[in-house]
């Protein structure tokens, strides 16, 4: 009955909920302004605002951080704890209590003064990057990179002690997981991945030529927007830009942008590159209204982001079925180019298998083994091991080892990733490898439930897929831990069992493989 009074003590708790909540808010739209300002930066910003937007970003994550950090919200915190804690651990109050004071409790151990200084300094190399990469100019950088493995450690020491000083940047990005962690799963998914990848380039490799013909931006691009308009992506609520290096990025639950780049000599860049950031922002896009301005309100680790890249790119990007609808479509679009080809041809092309440099346009079967690398050379730089100045080398004899290749210079070798001149050094790119095991488990999942989604594919239908993830994954927002949500969308805990068989069940037809999947 809405005349009877609020108990006392509910209103007492309802009043400091909605006090944390519009501090909250505050937060959010200071980072969501902040990220709006780096958005700027790396689409259309000239040049000659780099100095004034790093002041600019140094201001507003200082500002940020200290209103989130302020000693109120932890006296909101202590008031809100034992009431959230009898509203059960699914109540979103509850959830939300308990998500802000784990990020609470990390932010108070940082000093405001370090974040204002790590974002100026995190946006002048970016630029620099940005204007050094096409130049093979590593000389430049590397005593910007050398100030930021400092930043780095310093961070890392904020939360002494530890095994790793990896391990407080891993949490970051993928909580609860460690260095030793994420060395064992690697370690297990290794023994298993290298011996395929070797059966597999041991057959003759597929013919590719075609897909290096030149095509123009605006029909690659065209193409690609179409195909994420069939996923789902919502235009109403995001847009796609050119960019340096394609991510993704919200202002809100009601702006989330993606970017990409163009390659004149692979049509095929674009494309894939704008599927897989349409699937970190159709999860954003996903996650429920009524978490906007909170701690939930976003991916709950960069592992379970991933997943849902990768799976939007790759599990259903480069399937046979997919491409038995788009592929009369994109012949259409380039007749030029594709007229000759067979759908059989093309998805063999899109598919092959090879010794690669770059991470980004690597295929499936080798692609963890980019990330590998690049996880052993951060444990090396933060624990001591390598120094800045032996990095490229480094980077080239591990490519050498890993891949049997090595880099003509440093923009395609230790240049050609973004993350680490535009971030902290350490957490950054595990999570791609974690989001390729989680998107082979949840995409068995999806099809436990809806067993039709292959054949809906084939048909150029997605809806199926997009709601069922909506329904059991992207809601949630940062609801549940990484862990936690694996468990609940898939019944058992993360394993790499369901993207080995995804992998095999794709390849052996693809190679004529012989035997059958190791399974643990």
């Amino acid at each position: 009955d809405p005349r009877t009074p609020m108990p006392l003590g509910d209103r007492v708790m309802n009043d400091a909920l909605q006090q944390l909540k519009q501090r909250l808010f505050e937060v959010y739209d200071l980072n969501m302004s902040t990220a709006l300002l780096r958005w700027d930066q790396t689409t259309y910003m000239p040049i000659g605002g780099a100095a004034a937007r790093g002041r600019q970003l140094s201001l507003l994550s200082r500002l940020a951080h200290e209103r989130f950090s302020d000693p109120a919200v932890g006296r909101l915190l202590d008031t809100l704890e034992p009431w959230a804690k009898t509203k059960g651990y699914d109540s979103d109050d509850a959830a939300l209590i308990r998500v802000t004071r784990r990020e609470y409790d990390q932010a108070v151990k940082v000093p405001a003064a370090f974040i204002s200084e790590l974002n100026d300094h995190c946006s002048t190399t970016y630029q620099a990057w940005a204007d050094a990469r096409p130049k093979n100019d590593w000389k430049s950088l590397a005593p910007l990179l050398q100030r930021t493995l400092d930043l780095s450690r310093r961070y890392a020491d904020f939360f002494a002690p530890y095994e790793s000083p990896a391990d407080p940047l891993i949490d970051q990005s993928d909580f609860g997981m460690k260095a030793s962690t994420i060395k064992t799963v690697f370690s297990e998914l290794r023994s298993r991945l290298v011996p395929l990848a070797q059966a597999i380039l041991s057959r003759p490799a597929a013919d590719d030529a075609f897909l290096h013909r030149p095509v123009e931006a605006d029909r690659q691009l065209a193409f690609g927007l179409e195909v994420i308009k069939a996923y789902g992506y919502d235009f109403d609520r995001g847009r796609q830009d050119l960019t340096h290096h394609p991510y993704m990025t919200k202002f809100s639950l009601t702006d989330v942008r993606i970017t990409t780049r163009v390659r004149p000599d692979d049509f095929t860049n674009a494309l894939f590159g704008t599927l897989h950031e349409s699937g970190h922002a159709m999860y954003e896009q996903g996650i429920r209204m009524d978490f906007e301005g909170t701690p939930l309100a976003t991916g709950t680790s960069s592992g379970v982001h991933e997943s849902q890249s990768r799976m939007w790119e790759n599990v259903v990007g480069r399937s046979r079925g997919f491409w038995q609808h788009f592929y009369p479509r994109l012949r259409e679009m380039l007749p030029e180019v594709l007229g000759g080809v067979s759908v059989d041809d093309f998805y063999r092309a899109v598919n092959k298998v090879e010794r690669s440099l770059i991470r980004t346009e690597s295929d499936e079967v080798t692609y963890n083994l980019h990330v590998m690398i690049r996880f052993d050379l951060e444990l090396d730089l933060l624990e001591g091991r390598l120094k800045i100045l032996d990095l490229p080398e480094a980077w080239h004899a591990r490519y050498q080892k890993d891949l049997g290749l090595r880099a003509p210079d440093d923009r395609d070798g230790v240049l050609q990733d973004v993350h680490w001149y535009a971030s902290l050094i350490g957490g950054q790119f595990q999570g791609y490898t974690l989001g390729n095991i989680m998107a082979g488990q949840i995409y068995a999942a999806a099809l436990r439930a809806r067993p039709s989604i292959p054949q809906e594919i084939a048909k150029g239908e997605f809806k199926g897929l997009h709601d069922w993830l909506r329904d059991n994954l992207y809601q949630h927002g940062s609801k549940f831990t990484a862990s936690e949500l694996i468990q609940r969308v898939t019944g058992s805990p993360m394993g790499i069992d369901d993207y080995m068989g995804y992998l095999w069940d794709k390849y052996q037809p693809l190679y004529e493989l012989e035997g059958e999947p190791a399974r643990t």
